[in-house]
This record gives structure tokens, C-alpha cells and sequence, in this order.
């Protein structure tokens, strides 16, 4: 099992990259995501005693330790949002069909791949010391009027993003929105008539389907181009506790190639570079975010800054998976609790409390934090919920209506 990723940006030699404060955001019942992020609960129980009082107790003592053909399809609307999205201008690519070399695709979309630099201060928490830091990654443009396509691991937390086109030219970039459950952000700058990359369709792609990767490896070589096939099809990956359904390709993907682009035989955009195994005779292992997954949340990014219609419940929770972590928390059982219950919420509304033992919701058994976010997540904002839960040794079923996870600077 492979369980190294790298996934973040590049650091460069003139300072060293130091990890920021984490930002807090709205609860989502996930990361990344987190990923895509799950803190601790406990139920009680009426047999074994006092199971949820403990775990309050518990857990407040944890706390305290080239030039391009035109038109492409419109970006469509997340599932669940209600309305048709078509905000993009027309994109860049090629739309005939016909199959071309590498080296014609690169004289083709190579334009629409960028570098981008970020430079971030930050308190290290250990010394109080103020430190800065600068890294790298790489980006796509999807509009002739300056938006770019990114992984959110590269734009997180920067206080300056700087984009570097092809021909040399740099811009100051403003961030449209971020999404950290998919990875995915999106930048601007203020240009026009810039070639764009065409959307192509991820859905349709079969295991050995050529992938051509461009993008800015080690944060100093831009338009690098690396080829290869798809290895693989909705592929799993945890990356810090966020599980990602990315496409796998063997063309050779290094740090600093997060946020460019992975294209198709056609020059089409098929996906966005987020990361590669790493590891002691580890090689050939590459993942991106297949552009049919992305496309409803960039174009949700542009319009509204965030993802909309994502339902949000309220409360965090705990694995505990193991028999040592139930008898710290002094549980009975394995299983995932709510370890809090957000005031105002939908959970607090439907009678949700802290030390549940969450057993099934929307009428599927539950047996991580992780299929339970996405449990919730496929109902949808003003969507109910079903959740069955184990309390004081007694089973019960409350039902709640999801509210709309809105992040807080929104």
C-alpha cells in the first residue's frame, strides 16, 4: 500500500518552507478534507456506565495537550445546485478528434500551462519567531481573460501568488476561491486574449489512453513535458486524512507539478496534476483530478467563491477503530462518535449530542468518520438525513436537515 504522497508545493532554496497556522473553516465533515479533520467522541452506555460524561472529559483533557482552435463545452453546475452554470468564456483546443503527437500538443496547449510562485509569512509556534517562506507550483489557464486552474495545496495560506506565462511575463494573482475537499483553487490575473485549454471529458478515458503531463517540476523548470498512459481509473489516495478519486498515470510527475495540467491525445484537458507516490523504489506513480470532477467546482469557485449546495450538519467526530483508543476515551465499542455538536446547528436541531456512537445514516451502516461525511455529503444542502445512533445503551433515530457549508470568509 502506498501511503506517501507528495502533494505540496515546492520549496525553493532561499527559505525554508515552514507549515502556517491552519486556517479554521466550517464544518463539512471532512479535510483537506484535510483532506480534505475528525476530532473525538464517545457514546455511553446503559450496561458498561458512563461512557459519554467521560468522553467530554476525555476530550477537553486531549485538547489541553502556441495559438489554439476555439469552443469547448460549457463548465456545467455541481449536482445538486439547481441550476445550469455555463460561466466560462469559450475555451481553447482541439475539437476535431483527430489524434496528434506530443510534440503537436505541446506546440498547442503548452502556452496554457503556467508557473506559479507564492510567498508566505507565518509565527512558528515553537520559537514565536516570525518566518517566510516561498513555494512553487503550477497552474492552467481555462479563460482567455485570466483564469487559472490550480491545486489549493499550492495557493493555501499565501499571502502573494505570482503568475509566470510561457513567453516569461508575470502577473500578481488574486485568489477566486479554493476548495479544499477536492484540492482544487482558482486564481486570476489581469490579462486578455490569453490561450486557454479545452476541457476534454475524464469520463470517457480507458486504462492505456496516452496522458501527457506539462507543468513547473522542482519549481524551476517550467513547461517541463513528461508523457505516459492512464494506469488507472478512479483511484482512492488518502492525503492528510482527505480521500481523493483521482486518475493514475505513470508520466513522470515531481513536486512543483501540482496544479498543472494532464491532457489527452486530442490536447484536451483531462485532469489536474495533485500528486505522486513517494517512496524507496517507488516510481511511476502519478495522480491528477479528473476534469469532469473538477469542472462543477471550479465553475462554482468563479461564480460564488466556494462550492455550493454542499450540505453542512454540525458536529465532529472520531474514529476509533482500535480497542487502546476505546479505553482511552472510555467507550464500550468501537465505532465513530460525535465528539461536538456545533450550537445552532442542524445536528444540535435534531437532538445530535455529544458521546453518540453514530450506527447508520441515510440508511447505510457506518463504520468511519470517513463514510459518514460522505454519507452526508451525497444528501445536499435543505436535503434530510436519517442518522441512527447508539446513546446510554439505547438505539436512536433523529433526522436532520442539512444547512449549506458555507466557508466563514465567505
Amino acid at each position: 500500500m502506498m501511503e506517501n504522497y507528495y502533494s505540496h508545493m515546492n520549496e525553493t532554496n532561499e527559505a525554508p518552507m515552514q507549515t502556517p497556522p491552519t486556517k479554521k473553516r466550517s464544518p463539512a465533515l471532512s479535510r483537506r478534507a484535510a483532506a480534505l479533520l475528525m476530532c473525538g467522541g464517545v457514546v455511553a452506555s446503559g450496561v458498561l456506565g458512563f461512557g459519554g460524561g467521560m468522553l467530554a472529559v476525555s476530550l477537553n483533557s486531549a485538547q489541553a495537550e502556441g495559438s489554439a482552435p476555439s469552443q469547448s463545452e460549457p463548465i456545467a453546475a455541481p449536482s445538486g445546485s439547481g441550476e445550469d452554470k455555463s460561466i466560462l468564456p469559450s475555451l481553447s483546443g482541439t475539437e476535431d478528434g483527430n489524434t496528434l503527437s506530443v510534440s503537436q500538443i505541446v506546440q498547442n496547449v503548452g502556452n496554457t500551462v503556467v508557473e506559479i510562485t507564492t510567498e508566505v509569512t507565518g509565527i512558528d509556534t515553537r520559537s514565536m519567531r516570525q518566518y517566510s517562506g516561498t513555494g512553487a507550483g503550477s497552474g492552467v489557464i481555462i479563460s482567455n481573460d485570466g483564469y487559472i486552474v490550480t491545486n489549493n495545496h499550492v495557493v493555501e495560506d499565501a499571502n502573494s501568488v505570482t503568475v509566470r506565462l510561457k513567453d516569461g511575463t508575470s502577473y500578481p494573482a488574486e485568489l477566486v476561491g479554493t476548495d479544499a475537499q477536492t484540492d482544487l483553487a482558482v486564481i486570476k490575473i489581469d490579462a486578455q486574449n490569453l490561450p486557454a485549454a479545452a476541457l476534454g471529458s475524464s469520463d470517457t478515458l480507458q486504462v492505456g489512453d496516452e496522458a501527457i503531463a506539462i507543468g513547473n517540476p522542482l519549481g524551476e523548470l517550467g513547461g517541463t513535458v513528461t508523457n505516459g498512459i492512464i494506469s488507472a481509473l478512479n483511484r482512492e489516495i488518502t492525503i492528510d486524512g482527505q480521500t481523493h478519486t483521482v486518475l493514475q498515470t505513470n508520466a513522470a510527475i515531481n513536486q512543483g507539478n501540482s496544479g498543472g495540467g494532464l491532457f489527452n491525445a486530442r490536447g484536451q484537458l483531462i485532469g489536474i496534476v495533485s500528486a505522486k507516490s513517494a517512496g524507496t523504489g517507488v516510481e511511476g506513480l502519478g495522480y491528477a483530478i479528473p476534469i469532469d470532477l473538477a469542472k462543477p467546482v471550479i465553475s462554482d469557485l468563479i461564480e460564488s467563491g466556494y462550492v455550493t449546495g454542499r450540505g453542512y450538519l454540525g458536529v465532529s467526530t472520531l474514529d476509533i477503530q482500535d480497542t487502546q483508543t476505546a479505553f482511552l476515551y472510555r467507550v464500550p465499542q468501537m465505532g465513530v462518535y460525535i465528539a461536538s455538536v456545533e450550537n445552532g446547528s442542524p445536528a444540535q436541531t435534531a437532538g445530535l449530542k455529544t458521546g453518540d456512537c453514530i450506527l447508520s445514516a441515510d440508511g447505510k451502516d457506518i463504520a468511519s468518520a470517513a463514510q459518514f461525511s460522505d454519507a452526508v455529503k451525497a444528501c445536499g444542502a435543505g436535503k434530510s438525513v436519517t442518522i441512527r445512533v447508539l446513546r446510554d445503551g439505547e438505539e436512536l433515530t433523529l433526522t436532520a436537515v442539512l444547512g449549506e457549508n458555507i466557508p466563514d470568509e465567505k
